[in-house]
């Protein structure tokens, strides 16, 4: 079945296949389930079991791990058609960490740290969901992180603080990036960052981690994370990349994660669409559909003109990824990520006020839906910093930041 609101942006038939499998996958999860893992705050565990055994968690890990070895584009359908089929962005969120997290092991780990993980990675076995990358001083400014990772022989001694560390509690492993070279040694703030991979049952056992959840309004099925480390200690070995490199090992993928972030807020204002539209044909008030009344119809049409904009720019963007120079990829993911999460904002909120009071009801999942697609302002990038990108990248505007 095509959903009412969505066409097809694939060019092969594999990725029309890819979409038809995957929304299989996610039809055996209804409402009723999103519904209730919301209201407990609770990871949805048997959701993303069913994507471990379809040998989805591995789409990113080459073919030579276990992997799918598949690319952006599948990445982007994946993560829409997750959204858009009830779980909406939360959902996605739900995932997103485990599917990018691989990538710079894949593009920098040792070869011995690859054939250990990778494979469990593909299939579920082990989960890298978290990065601790934002600190509480620190913010969007990510060069201006205080923790600190000393080397004491053949271990780097971590100490420091990270704040807004999701999946931890569903993570067999966090990377982390912490400065291994004081920022006043290095001659941009950029360098004297590394990556590195932290046991966390280890770092449980030495005492030296500890972790606070944060509460929030919004993305009820992950769990945040304020983490404090005390004297952590972590093999060399567990270094991913070059030390002092390691900032850009983390932006080596962050362009195609935020097609694939853009990609989520897509399917979330899809869904909103669809649902506000459904409610709009079968609410009757003063003897007629709802949808009848053009104040109803207009916002919802409009949203969906939006969501769908915002789409077909986000997978043209996607089928560029493997071709583009890092810095004009990064100009179309920045619009992409921008237009989308504008779209999805304006789509759950036309759904609400379609729905009227029953719009703040949680049994009609609007509400959520519209909690979401205000995170998707802030995160994984605010709105502001997306547009200082292209500002600068694409108008040659000076340097705001």
């Amino acid at each position: 079945m095509v959903h009412p609101v969505r066409g097809s942006v694939e060019v092969t038939e594999r990725q029309r296949a890819f979409r038809r499998d995957v929304r299989e996958l996610c039809s055996g999860f209804d409402d009723a389930y999103w519904r209730e893992r919301a209201a407990a705050g609770e990871y949805p565990h048997e959701f993303v079991d069913a994507l471990a055994d379809a040998g989805l968690l591995g789409l990113l890990v080459p073919e030579e791990y276990g992997g799918a070895g598949r690319s952006t584009v599948e990445a982007v359908i994946m993560m829409e058609e997750i959204a858009a089929n009830g779980g909406g962005f939360g959902a996605a969120q739900a995932v997103h960490g485990g599917l990018y997290n691989s990538v710079p092991l894949v593009k920098y780990a040792d070869p011995e740290t690859k054939a250990e993980l990778l494979p469990k990675v593909a299939a579920g076995e082990v989960s890298i969901q978290a990065l601790g990358l934002t600190e509480p001083a620190a913010g969007s400014e990510s060069t201006a992180i205080r923790t600190t990772a000393t080397r004491e022989g053949d271990e780097y001694v971590v100490d420091g603080r990270k704040l807004w560390t999701s999946r931890v509690d569903v993570s067999d492993y966090l990377l982390l990036v912490a400065r291994t070279t004081p920022r006043e040694d290095v001659e941009k703030p950029t360098r004297g960052l590394s990556l590195l991979l932290v046991d966390l049952e280890d770092a449980e056992g030495q005492g030296a981690l500890t972790m606070e959840p944060i509460a929030k309004t919004a993305g009820e099925f992950v769990t945040s994370f304020e983490l404090a480390f005390d004297g952590l200690r972590i093999p060399v070995d567990d270094l991913v990349g070059t030390a002092d490199e390691g900032f850009y090992h983390v932006l080596d993928g962050l362009n195609e994660e935020r097609l694939v972030v853009a990609a989520e807020c897509v399917g979330l204002g899809e869904l909103a669409v669809e649902r506000g539209a459904a409610y709009a044909r079968e609410r009757e008030v003063f003897g007629r559909p709802i949808g009848t009344n053009q104040a109803v119809q207009h916002p919802l049409a409009a949203a969906h003109a939006r969501v769908q904009a915002a789409r077909e720019f986000t997978y043209a963007s996607a089928r560029m990824a493997d071709e583009l120079p890092r810095r004009e990829l990064g100009a179309r993911a920045n619009t992409a990520k921008y237009l989308a999460a504008e779209a999805c904002f304006d789509a759950a909120d036309a759904a609400v006020q379609a729905h009227g009071g029953r719009g703040v009801a949680r049994e009609f999942d609007v509400e959520r839906y519209l909690r979401e697609a205000r995170l998707t302002r802030l995160v994984p990038v605010t709105q502001q910093l997306a547009l200082n990108y292209v500002a600068e990248t694409v108008l040659d505007l000076p340097r705001s930041y």
